[in-house]
């Protein structure tokens, strides 16, 4: 969503460089291409004014003009400032002091509001530990209390409806039955999905305000669709006066849209952007960090995101055996079995392109990750099924007779399993260097990755050639032969994991995430 605005800064920013100071030229041109890009996005135009104020004024102090690098300063403001209208920091949920604590959602029709109540109840049993209830007071939109009950079935949450819906039944009366229910079976949570419409009207604030209070509600969360730009601001404000609420939900934050409400609403209505849904999988939910999105909106990454997903989907034992296997005899335990629930674990962090996106600098090669095919995991998860368990436990046994009935048992060819197999050696060395304590050494491709099929092949053949000695195509050979170093990506190049050779700004991994995948070191 925020692609055109980090573009639009990234050019802002590299006219800066190379500068040993500022002048108030410099700073006039960079404000000038800031507030084209937040007008572009969308942003409501009293918060790019303030935005852009606060930027040129701190920019024009001494803090810059003594600065050493004046573009890495000037980075450093519009963050700061970023992180500000996005609304500080983070909001959390607050919960009763004695249960059930009641969360109503409200918003106009379409803005995701039933799909959102179950990402929501989700979030809330399987981080927070809490028992939630749905209550379905939504009975104007046809099929809403179906949709309601398919959606708390999916989150593994039971849903109160006593109403079919479909214009039938008060959804005032429902609200205040729901909670008799709920302290009798003694849930933590109650969430309460309210009707909306297509537009602000009378009727429906009158509705949403008798729910409020009827409910007594601890948080009341406006959810807003963050593609429909400065009418989300609009919208917020209205439902602001006419019903109140304590915090927002951004939903379809994966969408294509200039994204402005988010830079814009937290401003405008002094109520914080609590969480963002940005997908259609009920676990396509976040709590909203700013620090971390202004971060992404500047092509920093969001490495804390990362880490924590990375957390919640690892088994710590197996990690823990893992790692141990690597850690001896230079990795030689590390079994193709070993890497295959490696990537499986990896898959079930989100789509390899999100994983990927969180990186710093990946905005520089963001269109080969918009053409990566995850199709690929897929190929390469039959070649190793296709395999022998004394195949995926010693790869140096598969000579070319084995090669060929693996290829045509996973429906891949020859060349496929051969680049697998260069890859898979060269992976394990750098996990192991890892795992040492020895860093990342060159950042060489790994299974799975583009390149790794035919391409890969042909990548390890010219990374062979370029040795002083050319490696036997059998794996067996080659381990006594001595098989190439990985080779560090060149200047412009992605690392080979990402299909190297392709045009791309340098890769660096973020300190924090060294020290996760280096044990500390």
């Amino acid at each position: 969503m925020f692609d055109t605005l980090s573009d639009r800064l990234s050019t802002a920013f590299k006219n800066l460089r190379g500068k040993g100071k500022l002048t108030d030229a410099d700073i006039d041109a960079t404000t000038r291409e800031i507030r084209i890009a937040l007008l572009e996005a969308d942003v409501a135009l009293p918060v790019v004014r303030e935005f852009i104020a606060a930027v040129r004024e701190r920019a024009g102090g001494a803090e810059v003009r003594g600065g050493l690098n004046p573009a890495q300063q000037v980075i450093k403001i519009v963050n700061e400032e970023l992180v500000k209208i996005l609304g500080g920091e983070t909001r959390e949920l607050r919960m009763a002091k004695r249960p059930p604590t009641v969360i109503m959602l409200a918003g106009l029709q379409g803005a995701g509001k039933t799909t959102l109540a179950g990402k929501l109840a989700k979030w809330l049993r399987e981080t927070q530990h809490q028992t939630p209830m749905l209550v379905a007071a939504d009975l104007q939109r046809p099929n809403a209390v179906t949709q309601l009950q398919v959606v708390g079935e999916r989150a593994g949450v039971p849903v109160y409806a006593p109403e079919p819906g479909n214009g039938v039944g008060d959804p005032v009366d429902v609200a205040r039955k729901a909670m008799d229910e709920a302290r009798s079976k003694q849930y933590s949570v109650v969430i309460v999905d309210t009707a909306g419409r297509l537009g602000v009207d009378e009727e429906l604030m009158k509705q949403a305000a008798d729910i409020r209070d009827a409910v007594s509600p601890d948080e009341i969360l406006f959810v807003v669709d963050a593609m429909i730009g400065q009418d989300a601001v609009t919208t917020a404000q209205a439902f602001l006066d006419g019903v109140g609420f304590d915090g927002v939900v951004l939903s379809k934050l994966d969408g294509d849209a200039r994204g402005g409400a988010a830079l814009s609403i937290a401003q405008v209505t002094g109520r914080q952007v609590m969480f963002a849904s940005n997908g259609e999988k009920l676990e396509d939910f976040d709590v909203f960090h700013p620090d971390r999105m202004a971060s992404r909106i500047l092509g920093m990454g969001d490495v804390m995101s990362l880490i924590e997903q990375a957390e919640r989907t690892f088994d710590a034992e197996q990690a823990a055996k893992t790692a141990a296997k690597l850690q001896k005899k230079g990795g030689k335990d590390f079994t193709l079995d070993d890497f295959l629930a490696q990537m499986q674990s990896v898959r079930k962090m989100g789509p390899l392109t999100k994983i990927f996106g969180m990186l710093p600098g990946a905005n520089q090669f963001k269109d080969q990750l918009e053409n990566f095919d995850e199709r690929e995991i897929d190929r390469i998860e039959a070649v190793i099924h296709s395999m022998t368990p004394a195949e995926r436990n010693d790869p140096n046994i598969i000579n070319g007779s084995r090669r060929a009935r693996i290829a045509k048992g996973s429906g891949t060819e020859v060349a496929t399993v051969s680049g697998l197999v260069e890859r898979f050696f060269e992976a394990r060395k750098m996990m192991a260097a890892m795992a040492s304590g020895k860093g990342i050494p060159g950042m060489p491709g790994m299974p799975g990755m583009p390149g790794a099929g035919a391409g890969g092949a042909r990548k390890a053949k010219q990374q062979a050639k370029k040795g002083k000695k050319r490696g036997s195509g059998n794996p067996a050979k080659r381990a006594n032969q001595g098989s190439p170093q990985p080779q560090a990506p060149q200047p412009g190049q992605l690392p080979a994991a990402f299909g190297g050779g392709q045009d791309g700004g340098n890769f660096e991994l973020p300190d924090d995430l060294k020290k996760m995948l280096g044990g500390g070191k």
